[in-house]
């Protein structure tokens, strides 16, 4: 599904790297951690596959197709096959949760009707059944998460992007996100984590990438957070 070839990415004014000569493959429906320390080169791996940014020099493939030879009608379309979690929510406070869910099918020129059937369905997917009407600052940051993960989920991506997704809340919350995510990938969805979590990383043992310095120095299958987890 994605297939990264000798994919180096460099800014101007840094000297070294953010993503140094990665080469890697992730199947349909793979859950994966990415980790690392931080500027490691994770946010930018996240970028690069989203097409937010282009590499330097290799190529990145999603579905057989090298993302950077996209027309504008395609990239789009490319995108809209990508759910996107972040660790600050970036909800749209002045929106409900259900206005925050239907705006991500709205965007995509989804029906009125569907948008109706689908977003109850899918906040009760993620556990926030009759929460549609509250807004963000109505919401713990555990259901903040949720409403971000509902909105990533309802337009049936074919991979989910996340972007430390625990990081703003607390242990319990953290466990039952991940259990989420874990339920969205056995749904056949990729699932790609990068995360500092390294207890849920333990516990969970997924395919673990790690990198250090932009260079992608392990990938292990039922990996933990280090080499000696």
């Amino acid at each position: 599904m994605i297939e990264l070839k000798k994919v180096t990415k460099s800014y101007n004014g840094s000297s070294e790297p953010a993503v140094a000569d990665v080469s890697l493959q992730i199947g349909r429906g793979e859950f994966v951690f990415l980790v690392g320390p931080s500027g490691a080169g994770k946010s930018t791996l996240l970028k690069l596959i989203f097409c937010e940014q282009l590499p330097s020099s290799g190529q990145v493939y999603f579905l057989g197709r090298d993302i950077a030879r996209f027309k504008a009608g395609e990239l789009l379309k490319h995108r809209r096959r990508i759910g996107m979690v972040f660790q600050d929510f970036r909800l749209l406070k002045q929106k409900t949760v259900f206005e925050n869910v239907a705006f991500a099918l709205e965007v995509i020129g989804r029906s009125a009707r569907e948008i109706r059937l689908k977003v109850p369905a899918v906040l009760e997917d993620v556990g926030l059944a009759g929460k549609g009407s509250a807004f963000p600052a109505e919401l713990s940051g555990g259901e903040q998460q949720r409403v971000g993960i509902a909105r990533a989920v309802v337009k049936d991506p074919l991979l989910i992007l996340a972007d430390e997704p625990t990081g703003n809340v607390d242990r319990d919350n953290s466990r039952q996100l991940m259990e989420l995510f874990e339920t969205i990938s056995l749904s056949g969805t990729t699932v790609i984590i990068a995360t500092h979590a390294w207890d849920m990383v333990d516990r969970m043992r997924k395919r673990v990438l790690a990198l250090e310095k932009g260079s992608l120095v392990r990938d292990e299958q039922r990996g933990g957070y280090s080499y000696e987890s």
